[in-house]
């Protein structure tokens, strides 16, 4: 055999030992837990036959407690680069069958090595986290590797779009660098987040709980809003994922892709006529009225669980990719929450950063009140929805369909925080409070003072309803641009929507400001 043959059979024989990734044995307990191995997953998420690996014969050099005896395939993470539904995208994925995916000193330079890359790009970088943590006898080396990922999290945002996948455990330093992305999806029964675990939990305070109360994908996506997907198996979380990237530009100097739609762009929706409950208090479903309006009834909904008092998701008006915000008056009426405010703060930015316009639905009697939402600071958390719309440049849109009332007009999108186009139906009610507290306020005296009390303040609340509870008044005044019938509101918002797409507009030179976080 000639040298070159060699050096080729030798080549085959060392890719082909590291394919095997942490040995048959490992890979079958992985499996038998319902998981994807880390290649198969990469496969998964990239458009057949364009993943390129990087790094594959990429290994340690820690010495300490006998590691230098120990081989770990790829060290544990696999990364590269290809195609996502025909765009370019990189990615790694953490083997949790190579010494439990631990990020050790190289591991944590793979990672680094395709962001950077991504960055220079101007492409998507994708995680599939599954890892137990930092790698214990690399001591500082696996410490330092994590604050330099942190650190590219920080510097890349707003830049490209940075998805995490949490895909199995992800424990104490493991969780950062997922928190610091735009999105994270978890996967049900086999997914993990936690700064400590259960045994440290019941060590230190004496409590017992389970590793899926604790930290498993339910619990993220509905108590702490930590996570914005719970996916049904890995398949289920990978197909996902390739949804979201078809709504995002590549990067922040890019616009959104625009997808050819079959959906007629005047379709008249008379339905919408009828939608809004005649009675003040009577609920709708928003998800409704928004399939109604967005292309093809199709929208892709972050957050699904947490403060399902507000909706966020993203939808496209004749192809043009949009987010949109908008109250659930199902739950707690649609008011403003800390958990709402936050959610939806979070997404405006992430919107703003990668130039998607943005559409808010306003149904909001106001804000939630009570001393449970003072004290954990509702003033603050509030006040992150004012200034990410004040803050925001892309094109944004407003249609008042019911309630507007009070602070929580203004903080969904009023032209006062920057609206471009506002359209209300003939049923919004634009005004400081509802017309029973405006009547008893204003018309306290009078009602007092009435021989009927009861009859003059029905009658004043009328006389209020007639002045304010509609979107006249704010009409009259420019807060609104058009009072607009149900029934057209896809081709008005089209309409503006395109009329909008070349919108531009600058702002004062800064570092940046202080967002009341």
């Amino acid at each position: 055999m000639g040298r070159t043959q060699e050096s080729l059979r030798l080549l085959e024989e060392k890719e082909r030992k590291i394919l095997q990734m942490g040995g048959e044995q490992a890979v079958a307990r992985h499996k038998a837990k319902g998981k994807l191995t880390a290649r198969e997953r990469m496969d998964l998420l990239f458009d057949p036959g364009t993943f390129r690996e990087l790094d594959m014969f990429a290994s340690h050099r820690c010495s300490n407690f006998g590691m230098d005896q120990v081989e770990i395939p790829a060290d544990g993470v696999i990364t590269g680069h290809g195609y996502v539904n025909g765009r370019p995208l990189f990615a790694f994925a953490q083997d949790f069958t190579a010494m439990a995916g631990s990020l050790g000193e190289m591991h944590a330079a793979k990672i680094c090595k395709v962001m950077d890359l991504a960055e220079k790009a101007g492409c998507p970088v994708v995680g599939l986290n599954d890892s137990g943590g930092a790698r214990i006898q690399e001591g500082v080396d696996s410490l330092s590797g994590y604050g330099q990922v942190f650190r590219r999290n920080a510097l890349l945002s707003g830049v490209i779009p940075q998805i995490s996948a949490i895909m199995g455990s992800a424990a104490g330093g493991a969780v950062y660098s997922p928190a610091m992305t735009d999105f994270i999806f978890m996967v049900k029964n086999t997914s993990h987040m936690f700064i400590t675990g259960p045994a440290v939990i019941k060590a230190v305070l004496g409590e017992e709980v389970s590793m899926e109360e604790l930290g498993g994908a339910m619990t993220h996506n509905t108590k702490s809003g930590v996570a914005h997907f719970a996916c049904e198996n890995d398949a289920d979380c990978i197909e996902q994922i390739r949804q979201m990237l078809a709504f995002l530009p590549s990067n922040n100097l890019e616009e959104p892709p625009v997808v050819a739609s079959g959906d007629d762009r005047d379709r008249l929706i008379p339905d919408l006529n009828t939608l809004i409950p005649d009675s003040p208090n009577a609920a709708y479903d928003m998800k409704e009225l928004i399939g109604h309006i967005v292309d093809d009834g199709y929208f892709f909904e972050p957050h699904e669980h947490f403060a399902p008092n507000i909706i966020v998701a993203f939808a496209r008006l004749n192809g043009r990719p949009v987010g949109i915000v908008a109250n659930q008056p199902q739950v707690l009426a649609g008011c403003l929450d800390i958990n709402a405010s936050s959610k939806a703060s979070r997404f405006i930015r992430f919107c703003d950063a990668f130039n998607i316009p943005l559409l808010t639905i306003a149904d909001v009697p106001g804000y939630l009140p009570g001393t449970e939402q003072e004290w954990a600071g509702i003033i603050t958390h509030g006040s992150k929805l004012l200034w990410a719309y004040s803050e925001a440049t892309v094109p944004k849109l407003l249609l008042a369909v019911r309630k507007d009332y009070g602070g929580a007009y203004v903080a969904m999108n009023a032209k006062d925080l920057g609206n471009d186009m506002a359209f209300a139906w003939p049923t919004a009610e634009i005004a400081v409070m509802g017309a029973d507290g405006a009547a008893n306020i204003i018309y306290r005296r009078q009602i007092e003072t009435a021989a009927d009390p009861a009859a003059e303040r029905q009658r004043c609340k009328q006389q209020y309803e007639e002045l304010f509870a509609n979107p006249y008044c704010a009409a009259a005044r420019g807060q609104v641009d058009a009072v607009i019938e149900p029934a057209q509101t896809r081709r008005r918002l089209i309409d503006a929507l395109e009329i909008l797409c070349t919108k531009r507009e600058l702002r004062p030179a800064k570092k940046h400001g202080n967002i009341p976080l």
